[in-house]
């Protein structure tokens, strides 16, 4: 199996990590894990009072309460009377959230936020492709099956030359996925170079159903590739990911290029695996910590599991690779993950906008902070250049490799 190229989907926006917390194995009871991404706050407010209601929100729900070693109210000081337009609200607040040296806080306005429910609810509404900037043009490398995309005859290796009219040369893929999306069942019209012919397209928008999980079997072996954990379709696509590969006698699972998600999947994954015991710690404002714990569950999964991981695996991928790490419940292969370890919720905040803040930190079941430093594989195996040109996979042959090993000791 061929890595799978990163590449930003037209069918869906820019996903950065989020934090979600419904789920029966997190209940309530634990303020750090309240959630209500899903809500949008229609409550309008003039743009001062907006700006205060954000400067209020960090002030009490952002996890260090010294602020990065500043006062806080300098900055309701600073901007008194001063906020006139939205455009006022964005910088002020965005201002602030810098001076806290997080890169994972940032304010969102409402097409942004919008974007972040989307991402969660996987109700994405485009053609059904996936694109590259390949030195300066826009690729087209992958059409998803039974989407607008295909039906239209697009093709892997086409070349985006304008959308609607306009051309795409010098936007980056973010903003060529912006033009493309849009409203269900409009049109959008591409102009295509394949080869050395020019073609035209007119393709209806349509939702596209997003699948993060991915199996298959080959010599009793399972494979799951999971390359998010974003949707709250997770859980379910990999119990019948399960399903798919329940007569092997072990399993990979690929977290390589996943980036994260929800909190709630990573500990539904991690508990089909761990029936008891702390999954992760959410540490949260002056130390207050709250220990996720596993519950039974009924459906635990006793085969060997090899996990496969990278530097770009992160957050909620590293609290599910952390725990089973952890727990010895899996060997990790592949080369060290990212080190995110910084829990965000996403709040709404008036005027339809929202707050991507970070309020806690977790801990591995062990107690280990992997913030910047992420989790070490238990053999390191890189992904080459050689591998990408000769169409191999190291890191899978290796996992291959070690886990035909696991099942022949276990058999003997």
């Amino acid at each position: 199996m061929r890595r799978r190229v990163t590449a930003l989907i037209l069918i869906a926006g820019t996903m950065i990590v989020l934090y979600g917390g419904h789920s029966f194995y997190i209940a309530n009871k634990n303020p750090l894990l309240s959630d209500n991404s899903q809500v949008i706050n229609t409550h309008k407010l003039p743009p001062q009072k907006h700006f205060e209601k954000n400067w209020e929100t960090i002030k009490n729900e952002y996890y260090d309460s010294g602020f990065n070693h500043q006062r806080w109210s300098k900055w309701r000081n600073h901007y008194q009377n001063k906020i006139k337009t939205a455009d006022d609200v964005k910088v002020a607040t965005e201002t602030m959230l810098e001076s806290l040296n997080d890169p994972y806080s940032r304010y969102l306005t409402k097409d942004e936020f919008l974007k972040q429910r989307t991402s969660i609810t996987s109700k994405i509404y485009g053609i059904g492709v996936s694109i590259v900037n390949d030195a300066g043009k826009i690729k087209i490398i992958n059409i998803i099956d039974q989407t607008p995309a295909q039906f239209a005859d697009l093709h892997s290796g086409d070349i985006i030359l304008a959308v609607n009219g306009n051309d795409v040369n010098g936007l980056s893929i973010s903003e060529v996925s912006n033009l493309v999306k849009g409203p269900e069942n409009t049109l959008v019209t591409l102009d295509i170079l394949r080869g050395q012919s020019k073609i035209t397209k007119q393709i209806i928008r349509k939702e596209i159903a997003i699948k993060s999980i991915k199996s298959q079997v080959e010599d009793k072996i399972g494979y799951i590739q999971i390359s998010s954990f974003i949707s709250s379709t997770v859980p379910n696509e990999f119990l019948e990911a399960l399903e798919n590969t329940a007569d092997t006698k072990g399993l990979i699972i690929d977290l390589r290029g996943n980036t994260g998600g929800l909190l709630s999947n990573a500990v539904f994954l991690a508990n089909l695996f761990i029936d008891q015991g702390r999954l992760v710690s959410i540490v949260g404002r002056n130390g207050y910590r709250y220990d996720v714990t596993a519950k039974n569950t009924n459906l635990n999964i006793h085969k060997p599991v090899v996990l496969l991981v990278d530097q770009t695996s992160a957050s909620a991928t590293e609290i599910f690779a952390g725990a089973m790490k952890d727990y010895h419940r899996a060997k990790l292969i592949g080369t060290k993950t990212y080190g995110k370890g910084m829990v965000q919720k996403i709040i709404p905040m008036p005027n339809e906008t929202g707050l991507n803040l970070t309020i806690a930190k977790y801990l591995t079941p062990h107690g280990a902070d992997i913030n910047k430093t992420g989790i070490a594989p238990d053999i390191k195996v890189h992904f080459t250049k050689n591998d990408v040109e000769t169409g191999t996979d190291a890191q899978l042959e290796s996992a291959k490799d070690m886990l035909n090993k696991i099942i022949l000791s276990k058999a003997q």
